[in-house]
């Protein structure tokens, strides 16, 4: 079988059942596809379905039309290299719940500006640079304390320490980037057990932030540089890349990655990437590389 279909589902609603695999299998052998046996990856959140003898876009454009309105994930690829041994993945919104610079806002008074602008960024309606400045400019007198107590108050994506550490014990190498800044991507990097971590820095004078962001920047081209470097450092290759984010910062590195995953993203970001996780929490990606829920480390 040249192929693979996956089906997943956030594991809280457990909903993929004989009504589903029947609505993917029918799909597929309308269009003249030859289909092998469903495999379990976890009962009722996450299976796949072998076939060939149809073309790939063609199966992944009607597959995802049949399943709307439904609450799982599709996802179409080729059987070969599934597992990948390099994930690079974003922090904001990504591998923590919400954008840590809002949060840190509010301290300040200021979340609503400052989330309105961090929505036009991860849209593509503003430049990323130019955003990050007007924002951080908005914080000038924040304290060191003010950046523990935002980082006090991250809560981690689910899955997403499942994730990097099952990839981890499978010989992948991680990376954490971020348009954020270090304070948090250091922390966060720790907490979840990145190899890595690349963020922005806050200048700081006197223990309170300046409103500056110091040089060099970490934007989308960053990004995509950056995952270029490490590949290059750990000796992986192109095919081997996973990249996982939901902003238009993000981007570049998604479409670079030989599997580009837009987790839960913009609009502008998921309708030009491969893969799309709209349901599903950050295990979802190991769903996809064909690990089956008892190789997990939780």
């Amino acid at each position: 079988m040249n192929y693979i279909l996956t089906l997943i589902c956030n594991p809280s609603t457990a909903i993929i059942n004989n009504t589903a695999q029947a609505i993917a299998i029918d799909s597929l052998k309308e269009l003249g596809a030859e289909t092998k046996k469903t495999q379990w990856l976890a009962p009722g959140i996450a299976c796949e379905i072998p076939f060939c003898n149809l073309d790939l876009e063609t199966a992944k454009t009607t597959l995802q039309h049949n399943f709307q309105g439904l609450q799982i994930d599709v996802i179409v690829q080729t059987c070969a290299n599934r597992r990948k041994k390099f994930l690079i993945a974003d922090m904001d919104s990504t591998m923590v719940i919400g954008e840590t610079l809002d949060d840190l806002a509010e301290l300040a008074g200021l979340k609503d500006e400052v989330a309105t602008i961090t929505n036009m960024a991860m849209n593509g309606e503003l430049q990323f640079v130019e955003a990050l400045k007007k924002r951080v400019k908005l914080l000038e007198g924040l304290s060191l304390d003010d950046l523990e107590r935002t980082m006090s108050k991250i809560k981690l994506m689910p899955g997403g320490k499942t994730l990097v550490q099952t990839m981890k014990a499978n010989g992948a190498v991680a990376i954490l980037v971020s348009g954020g800044f270090t304070y948090f991507t250091d922390r966060v990097r720790d907490l979840i057990g990145f190899d890595e971590a690349k963020g922005n820095k806050l200048e700081i004078s006197n223990s309170k932030l300046t409103g500056e962001v110091l040089d060099p920047i970490i934007d989308n081209s960053a990004k995509l540089s950056i995952l270029r470097k490490f590949a290059k450092k750990y000796k992986i290759n192109r095919v081997d890349t996973l990249a996982v984010g939901d902003g238009a910062n993000d981007l570049p590195m998604l479409l670079e990655a030989d599997i580009g995953v837009a987790y839960h993203a913009k609009p502008a970001v998921a309708k030009r990437t491969q893969v799309r996780i709209n349901h599903g929490d950050l295990t979802a990606l190991l769903y996809l590389q064909g690990y089956r829920l008892e190789e997990f480390i939780i």
